[in-house]
């Protein structure tokens, strides 16, 4: 196999950083991507230049990832900034999210997609407001792995009663959240302990370093396999001379593992058919599972379009006008109830009404407000909608894919909340 096949075959794991401000999450990104490598030689040239420059007596590994100009001046990141490395094992993408309160939103956007959740905390600080927020909303989004990387310990000479009683204050609190697979990690961002070597200074810590974890941890599970769903985004019809009566349609699976010859169900039509083959880029496979992008060609000719849904017949969403949300909103224009707004779930586009805030989140008690029902930028609240037209939806905690919607504002065509399927 030659290499470039190898990479492209690799597993990717998908990961986000939260903690509070100046916590070390960007010095931590610069960390991993300095220890495994990533960085080319005229970065580390510039890196210097500019830490330099600034009159730092160390290279800043913080300005790898800060790459708007006004975080570097202020020294604090706002915007999500994506990266991207390998290692032998694995590939990754970081999203690197902002610790300010005010930027709720957009950590959200990062987490999103995201397998894995580093939340860091300061080893002075402990567990604070913003740290429960960020456990709160990786709770929230179902990320299916958190790391709880305990930074700064080389300001505290590496005690270890300073680390466990951080994790045994996050334990307590966590408890009362959805987090299914917790590791922690002391570390320090800045020398590297822990990061990618294993530190000396900590001998005291038997568990894996944060590289490790993040090449070894199992993936392979986060994806619903079993619920198949298929959300047409483009149907494909050539007409050329070599293919005149090709018809594929074109998407990404959003559920399930589908193969050539297997019944299907479309949606909202429920007319059956039999999978005739699925095609890829490099040719026509056997099977396909999610998250892969495919086009599926069926053995009849059948009306379909984008916003459609290949499934089982007895395996099949459920199917409403009527929903309930976890809304996390984004806007600072208020959310209007009774307003009308345009609902984006897979590839379906649909317009809706807000009926109703049912209660908004104290991010910090994890307490219900019901007295004060008005959801404004970053707030997040229980909301019920209705569509126009009926939504093909799995409960957001079964498929995060089919249990997503974004809201739009109809006016200005802004994206103005994140949705959760309850």
């Amino acid at each position: 196999m030659n290499k470039g096949k190898g990479y492209l075959d690799m597993e990717l794991l998908r990961f986000t950083t939260a903690g509070s401000v100046d916590d070390g999450k960007s010095t931590l990104i610069g960390r991993l991507l300095f220890d495994s490598k990533a960085i080319f030689q005229d970065q580390l040239e510039q890196l210097e230049e500019t830490s330099k420059q600034r009159g730092e007596e160390e290279i800043n590994l913080a300005l790898l990832t800060d790459g708007l100009r006004s975080e570097r001046e202020q020294g604090i990141t706002i915007d999500v900034a994506y990266r991207y490395f390998a290692t032998p094992k694995r590939k990754f993408i970081i999203a690197d999210t902002p610790g300010h309160i005010q930027y709720t939103r957009n950590m959200v956007t990062g987490a999103s997609t995201a397998n894995l959740a580093i939340l860091l905390i300061d080893v002075r600080h402990g567990v604070i407001e913003q740290t429960k927020r960020h456990a709160f909303i990786a709770s929230l989004l179902q990320i299916p792995h958190v790391a709880v990387c305990v930074n700064k310990m080389d300001l505290v000479d590496y005690d270890e009663n300073s680390f466990n009683l951080i994790k045994k204050e996050f334990e307590i609190f966590s408890s009362k959240l959805e987090i299914k697979d917790v590791h922690f990690i002391p570390i320090s961002a800045l020398n590297g302990d822990n990061v990618v070597e294993r530190s000396k200074k900590m001998d005291w810590y038997e568990g894996s370093t944060l590289m490790h974890l993040l090449e070894n941890v199992h993936i392979g599970s986060d994806e619903n396999h079993i619920d198949c769903r298929f959300p047409v985004q483009y149907v494909i019809r050539p007409q050329t001379k070599e293919y005149p009566d090709y018809r594929g349609y074109a998407g990404r699976i959003a559920g399930g593992v589908f193969k050539a010859g297997d019944k299907v169900k479309v949606l909202p039509s429920g007319i059956d058919s039999k999978i005739k083959s699925i095609d890829t880029y490099n040719g026509t496979i056997e099977e396909a599972f999610a998250p892969m992008s495919v086009c599926i060609t069926l053995e009849d000719d059948v009306d379909i379009s984008r916003g459609d849904m290949l499934v089982r017949e007895h395996n099949q969403p459920e199917i409403g006008q009527e929903l309930d949300l976890m809304i996390c909103w984004m806007n600072s224009k208020k959310l209007i109830v009774r307003g009308k707004y345009t609902i984006k779930h897979t590839s379906q586009t649909a317009r809706c009404i807000i009926k109703e805030v049912r209660y908004k989140m104290d991010i910090n008690t994890l307490h219900r407000i019901e007295d004060n029902k008005e959801i404004g930028l970053n707030d997040i609240g229980r909301i019920a909608i209705k569509t126009t037209k009926p939504i093909f939806y799995d409960k957001y905690n079964r498929n995060r894919n089919t249990g997503s919607v974004i809201i739009i504002d109809e006016a200005t065509n802004e994206t103005v909340g994140a949705g959760m399927i309850i």
